[in-house]
């Protein structure tokens, strides 16, 4: 049997309220040993390891929070015994710790995320099974070298992809236009595709610890928005990423902006408010090529992606080629 370490975060999925209500409850309460204790069938699946690394709702999660997750399970994984990683984490904000650990743990081994829309103590908790599919998928063959996976309603994501899509219902989250990975049955595992991005063990930002990263900002670009905020952004951060418009689009002014701060020395990311389609260069557009295309990337996910290349380096083809790679 495999053995499977559960490193817990907090979020929904350890939540608590009135008995049977999934609305009006405080996240991040359980120990993650409450949790398991209430599937009595995962311990048929793997041998559980149980680390309660912070217990706290995920809009509290920040850069450092994530540093110190990476860092430690970056550590627990260079343990031969240990098969395969379970992360519990909040959904809030899921999406970029999802991303930011798909970038940064230096594993071949299964990592999968997992939590909740309703609290532990709600009738119908959703967080017992995901946990249980999540064990099942991180002790699963198949799942090795996959990268970091997100689980939820018997479906398997990958963790450069997965987006929150509903804040209300149970089935969540999606992979905007790439579908999913594959499906669960129980404990069954199926996949049918796979991401072709660099991630993980392959990933540049993954070969030495990590310590801090510099300050990105994202920018909501709206009919009428003002420049002044990129400038008052420009202050204390190194890097801006903007939500432009359709193809990651801004007016005249902003483009004024941006073509001036960076020159200064400020590094811009152009992604899209629109949540489905890519992000391409446009020479007509952008005529001085100083904002670089997010792709697929999320605004929230490409503020992952700039801090960690802005660790590296701050050469903008180099940064260029890093958003086209990962």
């Amino acid at each position: 049997m495999k053995t499977i370490a559960i490193v817990a975060t907090g979020g929904t999925i350890a939540g608590t309220g009135e008995q049977g209500k999934a609305v009006a409850y405080h996240a991040g309460e359980m120990n993650v040993s409450e949790i398991i204790e209430s599937i009595p069938m995962i311990n048929e699946v793997a041998h559980i390891k149980e680390y309660q690394i912070m217990n706290v709702d995920s809009n509290e999660m920040n850069p450092l929070k994530w540093i110190t997750l990476a860092n430690t399970i970056n550590d627990i994984i260079k343990d031969d015994h240990i098969d395969g990683i379970v992360v519990t984490h909040g959904t809030d904000t899921l999406d970029e710790t999802s991303y930011f650990l798909t970038l940064t743990l230096n594993t071949s081994k299964p990592i999968v995320i997992t939590g909740a829309m309703r609290p532990a103590t709600a009738t119908s908790a959703d967080g017992p099974y995901n946990l249980y599919q999540a064990v099942c998928l991180a002790a699963c063959d198949d799942a090795k070298k996959q990268g970091v996976m997100g689980l939820f309603s018997s479906t398997i994501y990958s963790g450069r992809d997965i987006q929150k899509i509903n804040n209300y219902k149970i089935d969540a989250f999606d992979q905007k236009d790439f579908g999913c990975l594959g499906y669960m049955q129980d404990e069954e595992v199926y996949f049918f595709s796979r991401s072709f991005k660099i991630h993980t063990f392959q990933s540049r930002f993954s070969q030495k610890k990590l310590e801090t990263l510099p300050e990105v900002a994202i920018a909501y670009f709206y009919a009428g928005a003002s420049s002044q905020v990129l400038y008052d952004m420009a202050i204390h951060h190194q890097g801006i990423v903007i939500v432009g418009s359709g193809n990651g689009n801004y007016n005249q002014e902003w483009l004024s902006a941006i073509n001036d701060l960076s020159q200064k020395g400020i590094v811009f990311v152009r992604a899209s408010r629109v949540s489905h389609g890519i992000v391409f260069d446009d020479e007509i557009f952008d005529p001085y090529q100083y904002c670089i295309a997010a792709n697929t990337l999320s605004a929230q996910k490409a503020r992952v992606l700039l801090m960690l290349a802005l660790s590296q380096t701050n050469d903008h083809q180099e940064i260029v080629d890093i958003f086209n790679e990962y």
